[in-house]
């Protein structure tokens, strides 16, 4: 079910539902699954990196003929990988460009089912910090730039500024993609697909199917299940996404929708309610 309303109320509101003017959870509505679906596909098509997770295969099994320790069978693998939303279904499947050689993929190759974790970078920092009860500690990133610029602090210690992040990545929607590989063989979609691939990343030309240097095809994820977090949750839906709901999503719908930190200005709800 989509309803248009709905769906507008992404468009114009960009994530109000997660990220609310007041902390108080009554007057937030937390958004539905399909809502969530439709955030998590333009995170999907904005997003060029993913951490693809694997177990390795038992000591028998043919890619364990690499020189790897043995007692590694059953344990989790998880690496970054280039991924892209070049699936010419549009149905939410990565398009990832596998090494062949690469542990990952010798792992799914050995029969490992897959999965690919995603998470939400802003392009901007936010206008304020969650801010927790005043003090030093407290401050926005942007009153703490202001202050190193400035010199209003008087001497800034060694380092610099003294914040690691520029956000609250807790507040912030990541979400993990469960299900196996399935190579694309070549033809006119692997064309199709090595166009839309280098578009989002160029370095991978080097390494396109073909190349030189190593072996390599094309795969997607086949997505099975879905499982998100759109952020803090008295305001943001947690759980699992129907995969039904994940793959009916549109180009359009995606396209209409803003995600925190798009844009220049955005702010983080606050614990005290002092954006």
């Amino acid at each position: 079910m989509k309803p248009a309303a709905l769906l507008a109320s992404c468009a114009t509101g960009a994530l109000a539902a997660t990220i609310p003017s007041s902390p108080s959870p009554q007057t937030h509505r937390i958004p539905t699954s399909y809502e969530s679906a439709v955030l998590g596909r333009r995170i999907l098509a904005l997003t060029p990196l993913g951490t693809v997770s694997t177990v390795f295969p038992s000591d028998s099994a043919p890619s364990a003929s690499e020189n790897r320790p043995a007692g590694l069978a059953g344990m989790p693998h998880g690496l970054m990988e280039y991924i892209s939303d070049c699936d010419l279904s549009s149905s939410g499947n990565p398009t990832i460009l596998a090494i062949s050689v690469e542990t990952s993929f010798k792992n799914a190759a050995a029969g490992s089912n897959v999965s690919v974790s995603v998470q939400w970078t802003p392009v901007h920092p936010p206008a304020k910090r969650i801010q927790g009860g005043g003090g030093e500690e407290n401050k926005s990133w942007l009153g703490r730039a202001w202050e190193y610029v400035t010199g209003d602090e008087g001497e800034v210690e060694e380092g610099g500024i003294a914040d690691p992040s520029t956000y609250s990545a807790a507040n912030l929607p990541r979400f993990s993609l469960l299900g196996y590989i399935e190579r694309i063989e070549g033809g006119d979609e692997s064309k199709e697909l090595a166009k839309c691939f280098v578009k989002t990343h160029p370095d991978a030309k080097f390494w396109l199917p073909g190349n030189r240097i190593h072996e390599s095809h094309f795969v997607r994820l086949v997505v099975k299940e879905v499982y998100w977090i759109g952020g803090f949750g008295d305001r943001a839906y947690i759980g699992w996404i129907p995969v039904e709901e994940w793959n009916a999503v549109t180009k359009e719908e995606w396209s209409a929708v803003t995600l925190p930190g798009e844009k220049k200005g955005w702010k983080e709800w606050s614990l005290e309610g002092d954006l």
